[in-house]
């Protein structure tokens, strides 16, 4: 429903994508049932414990593009560097969700004015920053391809930026929430607006904004999170974090941020397979025709209730946006 014809598929499955019986039974399966390519992502360590390295390289030969603990950064430096350095045996990225948990621990939103007023405990910006900038740091001491996924504060974005000017391997990705909604969204404890990381202030926003203009973001990723209605209708504390995003997330670029659409077409599709070393597609001489066709003068209305997804848990419900993927509909036909 979101125009997607491919995905990467990360290893928080149960059981976790962490060997490569698990990795055959993935890709052998979306062969089977998918209408999507999947790339599966393989764990960072076993069970996503952060304890001991997985079974990188045989995973590898199993079909995984990169790796990855998903929501669980890996805290231990020392094993974050050796992920670093056996990755680049295989020319892979390490996508790493960058929190330092000493620091976030027990947080469920931003820490600002509406995490006091709400008396909810917040999440500091310096949470994601003090991993940022431990990665940059081992990534140039190693040489290693690391991924910095879903960056939501200035200075991680600005990190980013005089990193890539040193010439480290570093690539980033951003979220459309991240880059539509502030920490305002939470005010009357909406949990549909509990993610991590969690909704930043404006100046942040305003951050992100500038990094995809600028080049310093090489990529936006849904950061699609479904979790059921009961569990989404908790006290905000008990709420698990994440929220539906393969529907709008094309839409919401178009809509916010406004770029051309070369640009927009860098960001979802062509720099996400640099970044990941997969085939190309597209219209050429041996591609898969992977295409999605926009109607980019559409404006439509997102209603949870007719969502494809099996959730609900979208903070967009009532939002109107302009473009949209043409689904089941006849939009050209060569009779030759």
């Amino acid at each position: 429903a979101g125009g997607f014809t491919a995905v990467a598929a990360m290893p928080n499955t149960k059981p976790s994508n962490d060997n490569p019986s698990i990795t055959h039974y993935i890709v052998s399966e979306a062969r089977r049932s998918s209408p999507a390519r999947v790339f599966p992502i393989g764990a960072i360590t076993k069970e996503q414990k952060g304890e001991t390295l997985a079974e990188i390289g045989e995973m590898f030969e199993a079909g995984i593009v990169g790796i990855s603990d998903d929501g669980k950064p890996v805290m231990d430096g020392r094993l974050f560097r050796r992920a670093l350095e056996y990755a680049q045996m295989f020319d892979m990225p390490v996508i790493q969700h960058c929190e330092d948990l000493h620091l976030s621990g027990g947080g469920v939103m931003h820490e600002g004015i509406y995490s006091t007023r709400l008396g909810l405990k917040g999440i500091p910006a310096a949470a994601e920053e003090t991993m940022v900038s431990r990665d940059l740091i081992l990534a140039e001491m190693t040489g290693g391809k690391y991924h910095a996924a879903h960056l939501s504060t200035r200075r991680s974005v600005e990190m980013v930026r005089r990193a890539k000017a040193r010439g480290v391997r570093i690539t980033a990705e951003v979220t459309p929430h991240h880059f539509t909604l502030t920490d305002a969204a939470v005010a009357d404890y909406d949990t549909n607006a509990k993610m991590n990381p969690p909704l930043r202030s404006p100046d942040d926003v305003a951050a992100v904004v500038d990094g995809i203009r600028d080049g310093t973001i090489d990529a936006i990723a849904s950061d699609h999170a479904p979790h059921h209605i009961n569990l989404k209708m908790l006290e905000f504390d008990r709420a698990p974090f994440g929220i539906t995003g393969l529907e709008t997330a094309v839409s919401l670029a178009l809509t916010k941020l406004q770029l051309p659409l070369e640009r927009l077409i860098e960001l979802f599709s062509t720099n996400p397979q640099k970044i990941l070393k997969v085939a190309p597609w597209g219209l050429f001489d041996g591609s898969a025709a992977d295409l999605t066709i926009l109607d980019l003068n559409r404006s439509w209305t997102f209603d949870v209730a007719q969502s494809r997804s099996l959730s609900r848990n979208s903070p967009f419900h009532g939002w109107q946006m302009k473009g949209k993927a043409v689904a089941g509909t006849l939009v050209y036909e060569d009779r030759r």
